[in-house]
C-alpha cells in the first residue's frame, strides 16, 4: 500500500458560458459529482457553482488520471440534469475544457474556503483570478 495526498482545484464552465446552473439543478450537479467521485474512489473536500461555472476540490488517487475524472464526471453531471429536465428549454452541456490547479495539505482550508464562498465572491467582486481559469 502507497500513501498520498493528490489535491486538485478543478473549475470548469457551461457551454458557451450559459446561466445554466440553477437553484433546482445545483443539488442534481452536486449529487452527481459526489456519485461519480465516491465511484472512482476520490473523496471531494468541497464542491461549489454558480449560474455559469463549477469547482471541485478533490483528491484524486494516482491510478486516476486528472483528464479521465475530468471527463467522467463532466459527462456524469450533464447527464443527469438532462435527465431530470428532460424538457427544459435549453439542453445543459459543459465546456470542453477545464481549468486544474494542484495544492498540497498547508492551503487545502483555503481552497475549501474560497469554493463554500463562490456565490460571495462572485458577488462582491473578491474573486482570485489564478482560481477563476478555465483556459490559457
Amino acid at each position: 500500500m502507497s500513501f498520498w495526498r493528490c489535491y486538485y482545484h478543478i473549475v470548469w464552465t457551461t457551454k458557451n458560458r450559459e446561466p445554466l446552473i440553477t437553484a433546482a439543478s445545483e443539488p442534481i450537479l452536486f449529487e452527481a459529482v459526489c456519485s461519480k467521485c465516491a465511484e472512482l474512489r476520490c473523496e471531494i473536500q468541497a464542491v461549489n457553482a454558480v449560474s455559469d461555472h463549477i469547482h471541485i476540490a478533490v483528491c484524486i488517487p494516482p491510478k486516476v488520471a486528472v483528464a479521465d475524472w475530468a471527463k467522467h464526471v463532466k459527462g456524469m453531471s450533464s447527464f443527469a440534469v438532462n435527465s431530470m429536465f428532460p424538457n427544459a428549454s435549453s439542453h445543459f452541456r459543459w465546456q470542453s475544457g477545464y481549468g486544474v490547479l494542484t495544492f498540497g495539505t498547508k492551503n487545502l482550508a483555503f481552497v475549501i474556503q474560497y469554493i463554500e464562498r463562490q456565490k460571495e465572491h462572485h458577488a462582491n467582486g473578491t474573486l482570485e483570478p489564478y482560481l477563476e481559469q478555465t483556459e490559457d
